[in-house]
């Protein structure tokens, strides 16, 4: 056996005996996560939680000033951005803020990885982001939201980082990127979901980081998955052999209304501003 089939096969191992060491979520994502479940906690005490760190602070007043928001008026402090994000959305928005800080290395070659993976799920999420406003537009009685794409979108590969993770240690091996992309394609799903389970977060994210790539997995009624991989195929994340063909079948869904949709200046604007909320 290869030195290459022998970690993957630990890798497979760890997996299955739940012994992967699994990424923690970012401290000042659980706060505002535990916050935001608390029954009675009001906007000026989540200020408070959220004023803890600075960039996250940061972050929030730029997303209350993004076009996303449809708010001509902008926002100058903290306060004013959490009232006009509300507690509903401010759980999630965080959270997926918070998750670049995991995507750090000290390895300059994983570094690298990791800030590619980084920048791909930007990308990704700025058209799935987009895409369920265009969306909403069009189906006002859907209990798909915004804020849970913007979380969804921005966790859904977050399977590499253990891999990654696991290249930092033994970089002889690990950082071969024949190595990588074939352990990332073969394994990122299955600790991906974990990770969303160890997090105790809901089962459409589970399933939105288990199954995103398995393009054989379906879901009968419209779900986040769905704009995920539509992001990834226009990305070239998700890698199709008919790129029309398969944007088709989200037609045919109802996730968009057609081809020229995602070449319009309105679209394309959008995924712009939605990628600058959040660089």
């Amino acid at each position: 056996m290869s030195t290459e089939n022998a970690l993957l096969t630990i890798l497979v191992d760890r997996i299955n005996n739940d012994t992967l060491v699994l990424p923690t979520l970012p401290e000042v994502a659980i706060k505002v996560r535990q916050a935001a479940d608390n029954p009675d906690v009001n906007l000026m005490q989540m200020s408070d939680v959220i004023a803890h760190d600075p960039a996250l602070s940061a972050r929030m007043i730029k997303v209350a000033n993004s076009a996303i928001m449809g708010r001509a008026v902008k926002v100058s402090n903290l306060h004013q951005a959490v009232t006009r994000i509300g507690l509903r959305q401010i759980k999630n928005i965080a959270t997926a803020m918070a998750m670049e800080q995991l995507f750090v290395s000290n390895n300059e070659l994983i570094k690298g990885y990791m800030g590619k993976a980084w920048h791909k799920t930007l990308h990704v999420a700025s058209h799935s982001i987009s895409l369920m406003e265009f969306y909403l537009k069009r189906n006002t009685h859907t209990s798909l939201n915004r804020d849970a794409i913007t979380l969804a979108s921005l966790v859904y590969n977050i399977g590499v980082l253990p891999i990654l993770t696991e290249a930092e240690r033994h970089p002889e091996v690990f950082a071969s990127p024949s190595f990588l992309a074939h352990a990332i394609q073969r394994l990122s799903g299955k600790i991906g979901g974990s990770i969303m389970k160890a997090w105790e977060f809901p089962d459409a994210f589970v399933e939105v980081a288990q199954h995103w790539a398995d393009v054989n997995h379906r879901t009968a009624e419209v779900s986040y998955i769905d704009f995920i991989r539509v992001g990834a195929i226009l990305e070239g994340t998700l890698q199709v052999s008919d790129k029309s063909a398969a944007l088709q079948t989200y037609i045919d869904k109802g996730i968009f209304p057609s081809l020229e949709m995602l070449e319009s200046e309105e679209y394309l604007h959008m995924v712009e501003d939605v990628k600058e909320m959040f660089s």
